[in-house]
């Protein structure tokens, strides 16, 4: 994995799941920082529909 692709991790006062979408080639997936990963997904939306549901569910 590149560094830029790490997400860094939250400050102490920030809750510890925080998303980003990440973009590779024409996919484009959600990760986030507990180490959780979406699947690759060719719609933009569809990848914050997941990572919403990921930090909903925690």
């Amino acid at each position: 994995m590149a560094q830029q692709d790490r997400i860094p991790p939250p400050p102490p006062d920030v809750p510890a799941h925080r998303t980003q979408m990440v973009e590779q080639g024409r996919f484009c997936l959600a990760r986030c920082t507990c180490g959780w990963r979406g699947p690759a997904r060719r719609a933009r939306s569809q990848a914050r529909t997941d990572a919403e549901r990921h930090t909903d569910g925690v």
